[in-house]
């Protein structure tokens, strides 16, 4: 497999609405995101988004391993955890070993999870001047 097959995942939540859009990106635009980590804002003009912020809240390695954001780095290792992300414990207070990836985006990262922080302005605007003229066509009316 070459690695012009290959696709990067970002998926975006949208807060407002509860849903989440997933966009593929090749190598080349998949860039301005290695070396980012978990909680950095980035411009929403690289994945196709011009006008909004995207928070990074996780993502996942090319071979299925969950990111921490309290592991440092960009490294795999094997840590004993309580609870997600990356163990689910069945019984109360089980823990166990598991493998998870750092909070630094690297090449190795297939996937990686953001959520809209910020809007374009203009929709924003756009929508306070339908409320103005709906009140104010409805202010009219009435008297």
């Amino acid at each position: 497999m070459s690695s012009e097959e290959f696709t990067y995942k970002i998926n975006v939540s949208d807060p407002r609405t509860g849903k989440t859009k997933p966009i593929q990106l090749p190598p080349e635009k998949f860039r301005p995101f290695i070396g980012l980590r978990i909680g950095d804002i980035i411009d929403g003009s690289v994945v196709g988004m011009p006008g909004y912020k995207l928070k990074i809240t996780g993502g996942t390695d090319k071979d299925g391993f969950p990111m921490r954001p309290d592991v440092h780095g960009g490294v795999k290792v094997r840590i004993l955890l309580s609870g997600p992300p990356g163990f689910r414990p069945k019984r109360k207070g089980e823990r166990r070993r598991k493998t998870v990836r750092g909070n630094v985006i690297t090449e190795d990262i297939a996937q990686a999870n953001t959520v809209i922080v910020e809007w374009p302005p203009k929709k924003v605007e756009e929508k306070k001047a339908e409320e103005m003229e709906e009140g104010t066509t409805g202010s009219a009316e009435s008297s």
